[in-house]
């Protein structure tokens, strides 16, 4: 046990053979979010790819693809070279819709990883003006107030609930006809 116990911290002090370590992320690139920030963005309008985790001097290729992948779809590819084991593209743009990338570490051992993300840019302009009805200084436009419709009884719910009022009401005045409480 004691020559078990001599060994173990050698074996911990053995550095790791470069390897397939190191990760790429999605960030976007409107409102910019910072370069090695650990966060992963799977919705984004313009976006860049950020790839920290590598050893240094590591090269990765990247591919984009549409997903599910059609034919004639929207893709893009590149390469990073990353000297400190870290690097980011230029901003990217795609049209909107569901994408796949895929790296690969330029003699590494894998065959690449992928993620899933998805562009998504709203272009569509707003219904009224800042300040109009229903903004931070107004109050709410006219006819406001209520349940919100989706959020209304539906027929059968309010049948059942009309049937119980009826019920309740009924067994209240029957109770309270007799004097004493008597069944």
């Amino acid at each position: 046990m004691a020559v078990g116990a001599l060994t173990v911290p050698a074996v911990a002090a053995v550095p790791l053979a470069p390897g397939d370590n190191g990760t790429v992320k999605i960030h976007s690139s409107d409102p910019r979010t910072t370069v090695g920030n650990p966060r992963d963005e799977p919705k984004v309008c313009g976006f860049y790819i950020d790839a920290t985790g590598f050893d240094r001097n590591q090269s990765i290729t990247w591919s984009i693809e549409t997903q599910p992948l059609v034919q004639g779809g929207a893709t893009s590819s590149g390469a990073l070279v990353l000297p400190q084991g870290s690097g980011h593209t230029a901003d990217q743009s795609l049209p909107n819709g569901q994408y796949k990338l895929t790296w690969t570490i330029i003699g590494g051992n894998g065959a690449g990883k992928h993620k899933v993300f998805k562009v998504d840019c709203d272009d569509t302009p707003p219904t009224t003006p800042p300040g109009g009805p229903g903004g931070p200084h107004g109050g709410p436009p006219a006819g406001g107030g209520g349940l919100a419709r989706d959020a209304a009884m539906g027929p059968v719910a309010g049948a059942a609930a009309v049937g119980v009022a009826a019920v309740v009401g009924a067994v209240w005045l029957r109770l309270r006809r007799r004097p004493h409480g008597a069944a």
